[in-house]
């Protein structure tokens, strides 16, 4: 009798844990120091070839393709040259210097015109609006050769 008590007092307090994890919504709570978004291979100042891949890093998130309302995911955006942001409050629009991975895409071949040219990455939700507090990577800047 004894062991089964000591079992459910184990049982409770490891649930509140689990409660205590969790949002009033019952939604699992990320910390945003949990989250990190990233260029691999690809570095501030590196100088790269008119066509060449660039590769997504996440950390802390899952990536889920557009249209996935899932918790703790999102997918990427990558911004080319851009100085200032759209409105992150809306769906982000599809441009030549806002490239949409709605399919869950990790990486891609990029074009660009010789010269510097700088890159970040946004992570979108499922609508491609991005996260309340908004997951971005470091700006970097590359430079295209001839």
């Amino acid at each position: 009798m004894k062991r089964i008590t000591l079992l459910l007092c184990l049982c409770l307090v490891s649930s509140n844990l689990v409660i205590q994890a969790y949002d009033a919504d019952n939604k699992p709570m990320k910390k945003d120091a949990d989250v990190k978004i990233y260029f691999i291979e690809l570095n501030n100042g590196q100088t790269v070839s008119k066509t060449f891949t660039v590769k997504f890093g996440l950390e802390g998130f899952g990536i889920a393709p557009a249209g996935t309302d899932k918790e703790n995911t999102g997918h990427h955006h990558l911004l080319i040259d851009t100085k200032e942001l759209p409105d992150l409050s809306k769906m982000l629009p599809a441009t030549d210097k806002i490239i949409h991975f709605g399919g869950g895409q990790t990486e891609t071949e990029l074009t660009l015109e010789p010269g510097k040219h700088t890159l970040q990455l946004l992570l979108g939700d499922y609508q491609h609006i991005a996260h309340a507090k908004p997951i971005f990577s470091k700006k970097i800047t590359i430079i295209v050769k001839e």
